[in-house]
């Protein structure tokens, strides 16, 4: 049976704090800084919207996921096969290319550490940073 694999969007640089925003963060920060078209904005709530209602937030099931001190640079990755919710990140993809801000696809058998695991994600601490 072949290895798992999960697939990341992420910013093709690091951030200020040397993390890479995935691609909710990018587009989220965008309409934080209200520079979203009104149809970006309506596209960015109504999607925001399904995915809260139709994918777990590992931070509401485990409040230290994302805590810096306690897991450093955690990222949550797609299971390969949550499809559903891969396929809808292209809107996302298609906002941040309307506003030049690259974003890569990522994908991994074993992309670090696993500290959080549902049917559709994993969230890890990567490698170089536990080593």
């Amino acid at each position: 049976m072949p290895e798992p694999l999960y697939v990341r969007f992420q910013s093709s640089l690091p951030n200020k704090r040397g993390i890479y925003p995935g691609v909710f963060s990018l587009v989220n920060r965008l309409a934080f800084d209200l520079k979203l078209s009104a149809g970006e904005e309506r596209f960015r709530v109504e999607s925001n919207a399904w995915y809260d209602a139709n994918f777990l937030d590992p931070a509401m099931v485990d409040p230290a996921v994302y805590n810096r001190d306690v897991n450093p640079g955690a990222a949550a990755w797609f299971k390969s096969s949550a499809r559903h919710l891969i396929d809808r990140v292209a809107g996302y993809l298609a906002i941040l290319d309307a506003h030049d801000i690259a974003c890569v696809r990522l994908e991994s058998p074993d992309p670090g550490r696993v500290i959080y695991e549902d049917p559709d994600q994993i969230v890890v601490v990567p490698y170089e940073i536990t080593a």
